[in-house]
């Protein structure tokens, strides 16, 4: 497994950040080669990328979500990812979000550009890619406030 670790720094409060990552379904609108994430229930999304010029389709369970805080993933079936992504407050108007993300290259190309840190620079552009798209709009483009207890698979609900 690789490991990637970038933050950013956003001038929108840690509440709207937190808020607009929960809407998994609108990644594709930042997220280079993410064609579909559809959210299946509150815990469990497909994805479908395009990765190293490959078609890839996984499905990823939300692990732990804190609202506000965190939320951590990992994959249930095809490309071995898994991850955390939390939201930081730094004042009343800015915020930081930390990602670490562990994933498998698979086959040649993918661990070629792993080596050469290809995926770690399209994760640094998704990130700024996320502040442009969030910082235009000003706020979220939906809200979910629920809470997934790590460890116990129990939801709390809270989508708005």
């Amino acid at each position: 497994m690789s490991l990637i670790e970038k933050s950013i720094q956003l001038n929108v409060p840690a509440t709207v950040a937190y808020q607009q990552w929960t809407q998994f379904e609108e990644f594709p609108q930042f997220m280079e080669g993410v064609e579909q994430v559809t959210q299946l229930d509150d815990t469990h999304l497909h994805w479908r990328a395009e990765v190293a010029g490959k078609q890839k389709e996984w499905d990823a369970e939300i692990t732990e979500q804190i609202p506000d805080k965190r939320i951590a993933w990992h994959s249930i079936s095809g490309a071995r990812n898994a991850g955390v992504v939390t939201f930081h407050h730094i004042d009343q108007s800015t915020s930081r979000i930390m990602l670490q993300m562990d994933y498998e290259p698979d086959g040649f190309i993918e661990t070629t550009g792993d080596a050469l840190g290809l995926l770690s620079h399209r994760v640094k552009g998704d990130l700024e890619r996320f502040k442009e798209f969030l910082e235009s709009r000003g706020q979220a483009t939906g809200t979910w406030n629920g809470e997934v207890e790590q460890g116990s698979h129990q939801v709390k609900p809270g989508r708005h």
